[in-house]
């Protein structure tokens, strides 16, 4: 007995299902990379450019990983005054957050490498001079000896973005505090424990279990917007890139090969931040 046939249209909407489940944006961005990395290995010019460009991928990475880290910790103690039932905490912290998130990236980080770093450089100067005639440090210490032409622009930058992004950072540790039903924090306090207690031992590990994944695409976001510490002449990749363009004339080649180590790297971070996603879904 000859087997049923499958209807011809059934057969079409199969592989049309099939096509669109396809990831070809990956795909397209595969065949992109060999075709830059095949021009790569015969072009002297992308090796001579990635040969410039080298030193400010690890200016890139450290910016990034240590104004990301100063964000995390602003923005869960900025979290928590936002969830707090102080109201001197709360509103300090949701003015904070506020006028961080109203002021673009770039006008913050010129305004704290020039307008707040002088008075902050003078503050710890008259803390040093203060320390050392009540005898607590020397006449000489590092503290009144500093000078705001000490300060790098690659620490301004970073401290720039540590701050903008920790109002960023505070509203995912808070959205991630609010989640937990209040059941919780009622139950902890029932049995004796403190709110501190209750905070860091019941809804903190399940609050920063759940914000993991926006944590890390916002990780991903500041390595793209750590390009803007360039303005102040901080030799990432971007102002590298920008040197070797203006003195070769090679605009094409060299801005191509900027984007794409911009893209390789968030796309590898991209597929961490879903690997991540896919392993806590599965756990709950």
């Amino acid at each position: 007995m000859d087997a049923p046939s499958v209807p011809a249209t059934s057969r079409r909407d199969s592989m049309m299902d099939t096509a669109s489940k396809m990831p070809w944006w990956f795909l397209v961005i595969v065949l992109v990379a060999i075709y830059l990395a095949y021009g790569f290995f015969i072009d002297e010019t992308y090796t001579e450019i990635f040969s410039f460009l080298k030193d400010g991928i690890a200016m890139t990475i450290r910016v990034t990983l240590t104004g990301y880290a100063m964000a995390v910790v602003i923005g869960l103690f900025t979290g928590l005054g936002r969830v707090s039932k102080n109201p001197i905490l709360y509103n300090a912290a949701t003015l904070y957050v506020n006028i961080m998130r109203g002021i673009p990236i770039l006008v913050n980080i010129l305004y704290v490498a020039f307008v707040v770093t002088p008075p902050a450089i003078n503050g710890i100067n008259a803390l040093g001079t203060w320390l050392a005639q009540i005898h607590l440090l020397g006449a000489d210490n590092a503290l009144a000896a500093l000078s705001v032409r000490q300060v790098d622009f690659s620490i301004r930058g970073t401290i720039a973005l540590a701050i903008s992004y920790g109002a960023f950072e505070a509203e995912i540790f808070r959205a991630g505090i609010e989640s937990i039903g209040r059941g919780q924090m009622e139950a902890a306090r029932s049995l004796g424990m403190s709110y501190v207690q209750a905070m860091r031992y019941i809804i903190l590990p399940q609050a920063v279990r759940r914000v993991l994944p926006p944590l890390g695409n916002d990780f991903i976001a500041m390595l793209k917007e750590s390009s803007l510490i360039s303005v102040l002449g901080v030799r990432d990749m971007t102002q590298l890139s920008k040197l070797y363009a203006a003195s070769s004339f090679q605009y094409l080649k060299t801005y191509t090969l900027l984007a794409v180590m911009y893209l390789t790297m968030t796309i590898l971070l991209s597929i961490g931040v879903k690997a991540m996603e896919r392993r806590l879904s599965t756990d709950d």
